[in-house]
């Protein structure tokens, strides 16, 4: 009798065991297009969330906004199989009232201000105050700043505030697709301004400070799932993953201001 028991016992172990594994997600191959603000924190963080899920992740990256053809609006508008996007809070928005985003999903992960750089080795120009910075923009031969959320600030309503916008026709312009840090590095620039967290990986240029308090602009930066994804249980664990605040550090240290606060 205990010997029968105890072959019931073991078979229905395996039974459990079986319902278990058939219970369990499947590990998924997910297809994530993050822009450059984010772009650092996510690779820091990528390998350790591959490791811990199980899942495959396949990144891309592409701005929030503009008209090249890697931008994320464009690429969502091609149909392109994207699980989740990572990019400016505003610009996620708009996707996400267009319908091309699931509803609810957008999980916010840092927040990031604007920085200036010059190429390393190079003055660095006092642009604490508001006048230093119009002064290190009047004294450039050539500044750069980005097609996307800061260098449209920049654009449209900086050189305004800094009263130098007809000063610098000609010598001021928004750089599409490569990062303004690249421009700085290989001379195309001698000074330039974008999302501190873009600038900080740049090797051959040197980030000389924030814009002052009274022009700053922070930047949210948030994730979503794409609303056609296949993968939405995967996609919002990866999500989690990356706001959680045992990895506000990892986020902290790319130059970002993480959403959640480390434990």
């Amino acid at each position: 009798m205990r010997s029968h028991q105890t072959k019931r016992g073991i078979l229905a172990a395996l039974l459990a065991a079986l319902a278990l594994a058939g219970g369990a997600a499947p590990a998924a191959d997910l297809r994530v297009v993050s822009s450059g603000g984010f772009a650092q924190a996510y690779k820091n963080l990528s390998g350790r969330y591959q490791a811990t899920s199980g899942d495959q992740l396949v990144a891309e990256w592409g701005p929030s906004m503009g008209a090249t053809r890697n931008a994320i609006p464009a690429r969502l508008a091609r149909g392109e199989p994207i699980d989740v996007v990572i990019m400016v809070g505003d610009a996620l928005d708009k996707l996400m009232a267009a319908g091309a985003l699931e509803p609810g999903s957008k999980v916010v992960l840092a927040y990031s201000p604007i920085a200036c750089a010059v190429r390393h080795g190079a003055a660095h120009p006092d642009i604490s105050t508001v006048d230093g910075l119009r002064s290190a923009f009047l004294q450039a031969r050539r500044v750069a700043y980005s097609d996307s959320a800061s260098g449209e600030y920049i654009q449209g309503q900086l050189l305004d505030k800094l009263g130098i916008r007809q000063q610098m026709a000609g010598r001021a312009a928004q750089i599409p697709a490569t990062p303004v840090g690249e421009i700085i590095a290989h001379g195309e620039a001698d000074f330039g301004c974008q999302q501190r967290s873009e600038l900080k990986p740049v090797q051959g240029i040197d980030i000389v400070g924030l814009l002052p308090p009274e022009v700053q602009l922070t930047t949210e930066f948030s994730g979503a799932l794409v609303h056609a994804s296949p993968n939405q249980d995967a996609g919002r664990a990866l999500l989690r993953f990356l706001a959680a605040p045992a990895n506000a550090p990892v986020i902290e240290a790319t130059g970002l201001a993480p959403a959640a606060s480390a434990p």
